[in-house]
């Protein structure tokens, strides 16, 4: 796979700012949104076009998207995302192992944890664009995998779950969780994405060379339709 560029710390703020301005729907997403639902997308069962979910960026209810001043500026940003979703996918291809979700850290009573909440909001809405794809991985050994981003990503958990991250610690645990299990959840598809991948199957039988020409000619398909066009 070729790699663009990584965004600079520059283009990354560029981004970040652009998410978070006015000129973006009320829900769009933020950059740990964005970068968990890359990743869903990235990791997943199916391959997935920009086109189908580039709108899911601007908000779920969003019908017009961004109000860019031009065309230029609407080029630069999904330029942008563009390349931050190939950042993902090379990582995850290269070195799964040394793939780095986008989580927010804060201070809570003197230490600093992590919430990985906004980025597994992103992941799951990526993982419902192909929601029946994912049922194999919740329905194998690697389940367990998965329960830490529905935990802190899916819209409804059971009420007898949400005493598992009821506070700022059981979720930085939840998110340490996270980012050691992607390697494997993505091990997982791997296989799976690779068969999805059509394979050509013969409807008619080979015609064999001495065999009688399939077109009613009355001549030997190597002299006739399997003839070398130079020869004739």
């Amino acid at each position: 796979m070729q790699l663009d560029q990584p965004l600079s710390d520059k283009e990354f703020d560029e981004l970040d700012q652009f998410l978070l301005s006015e000129r973006c729907p009320e829900d769009a997403m933020t950059m740990d949104t964005l970068h968990g639902f890359l990743t869903a997308i990235a990791i997943g069962p199916e391959d997935i076009m920009l086109a189908e979910w580039l709108p899911h960026v601007w908000g779920i209810d969003s019908t017009t998207g961004p109000s860019f001043k031009n065309a230029k500026e609407s080029e630069r940003i999904i330029g942008l995302i563009s390349r931050f979703m190939n950042e993902i996918m090379v990582t995850l291809e290269v070195a799964p192992k040394e793939f780095e979700p986008l989580f927010c850290e804060h201070e809570h009573e003197g230490k600093t944890l992590i919430d990985a909440e906004a980025w597994c909001w992103g992941f799951w809405e990526g993982l419902e664009m192909r929601n029946e794809a994912w049922d194999p991985i919740f329905q194998s050994n690697f389940a367990p995998l998965m329960r830490p981003i529905y935990l802190l990503g899916a819209d409804e958990v059971e009420e007898d779950e949400l005493e598992l991250m009821d506070n700022p610690v059981k979720a930085h645990k939840l998110a340490i969780e996270i980012e050691s299990n992607l390697p494997d959840i993505h091990r997982f598809f791997v296989p799976l994405r690779k068969s999805a991948v059509a394979t050509v199957k013969r409807e008619t039988p080979k015609i064999g060379r001495n065999d009688d020409c399939s077109c009613g000619s009355g001549k030997k398909y190597k002299k006739c339709c399997g003839a070398d066009p130079v020869a004739q």
